[in-house]
């Protein structure tokens, strides 16, 4: 018999069939080699002494699959991934945004197969991975949530720009993000401010020994810290977070925030391409886009925690975040009724206040 057009696995199934039809094997005995029924091996032999050795093909070997792409839309989908836009996504990221811009929906082992098939191959297929043992989660969502900032250059022009954040260690959410040039207190609150609006007050805050975060061990109390008693030396960031009712303690290495640190990978794998493809090239802009890409996020990479009670609280009401989220300076007012920030004179308007006169000044980026 002809067998040179088929598959090894068919060639078998004919000649077990054939050795039934010949009456050299019972049904039982080819159900047994074959792994099939006997009523399986019954409508074989019936289909191989109507039709031949034909009758072992499926009946769908010659058919295309219902699912089967057009080859418009796969030529369409090769064409998009050399694009600009798209060259830089990863095979996961670009069949999200396949689905969410281009109105194509395709499986991941579909479109692994299409770019395969012409030669593109993930950014992230050769990565080396860096491999740590990971810390269990916690059960409960807020009760720790680590914070950093990563400088990037994430709008391809060869300048840094600084993303802060924060991400709940039982879930992965990102419950804050903000850009700014440099890592500074400025970033870290605004970050704070979309927690604090969005999802509540943590139990824990869990950063580095960044300054913003905690004083240098050699820094000594200030005269207003020895007025009000304290015993050791604090930072604005410590204050805030004292007044919400929340505790902090720093991460002794980068692997302790394992969490956040895989975070700024998968950013800075996924933002280039949506800030490419959205036109964003300022941190203004970003900080915009950030208030629709975090749900967004969110919704897709979050992890239910282990118990579904959440640990975040209400800020109180009696809590003005526009006040408490303000970076606090304190200068003297000189003869002329002015003091400077930063190179720049501002006039005091109020005569009441007098030269030598110590002044506080707050500054957040909403006043």
């Amino acid at each position: 018999m002809e067998v040179e057009n088929y598959s090894m696995k068919e060639v078998k199934k004919i000649s077990v069939i054939q050795s039934v039809v010949d009456g050299i094997r019972t049904g039982k005995e080819a159900s047994e080699v074959l792994n099939l029924s006997e009523r399986q091996i019954w409508r074989l032999v019936k289909k191989v002494k109507e039709k031949g050795i034909e009758g072992i093909k499926h009946g769908n070997c010659k058919r295309s699959p219902k699912n089967k792409i057009p080859i418009e839309t796969v030529n369409k989908i090769v064409e998009l991934k050399k694009s600009h836009n798209y060259e830089d996504a990863n095979f996961s990221h670009f069949r999200d945004l396949l689905e969410e811009r281009e109105n194509i929906k395709v499986s991941y082992s579909c479109l692994y197969n299409i770019m395969k098939a012409n030669g593109i191959i993930s950014k992230n297929k050769n990565k080396d991975r860096i491999v740590h043992r990971r810390r269990k989660r916690k059960e409960f969502e807020g009760d720790l949530v680590q914070a950093d900032g990563t400088p990037f250059d994430w709008f391809e022009t060869g300048k840094k720009y600084s993303i802060h954040g924060f991400v709940d260690d039982a879930t992965g959410k990102i419950l804050g993000l903000y850009m700014v040039e440099h890592e500074c207190l400025l970033g870290y609150l605004e970050a704070l401010r979309y927690m604090l609006n969005n999802f509540g007050v943590p139990k824990i805050i869990y950063p580095d020994k960044y300054s913003v975060f905690f004083p240098n061990p050699k820094q000594k109390l200030t005269i207003d810290e020895e007025l009000e008693g304290k015993k050791t030396p604090t930072t604005q960031f410590m204050n805030i977070i004292s007044v919400l009712g929340a505790n902090m303690f720093p991460a002794s290495t980068s692997q302790a925030k394992g969490r956040i640190e895989r975070l700024w990978r998968t950013l800075q794998d996924r933002l280039i391409t949506e800030f490419r493809i959205n036109n964003i090239t300022t941190p203004e802009q970003a900080n915009e886009f950030f208030k629709k890409f975090i749900p967004k996020y969110n919704k897709q990479f979050a992890v239910e925690p282990e118990k579904k009670k959440s640990h975040f609280s209400k800020v109180p009401d009696y809590i003005n975040l526009d006040l408490l989220l303000s970076i606090k300076l304190q200068r003297v007012i000189d003869n002329s009724g002015t003091f400077t920030i930063q190179g720049t004179k501002f006039q005091i308007i109020n005569n009441k206040i007098l030269p030598n006169v110590k002044v506080d000044i707050y500054i957040n980026k909403k006043n």
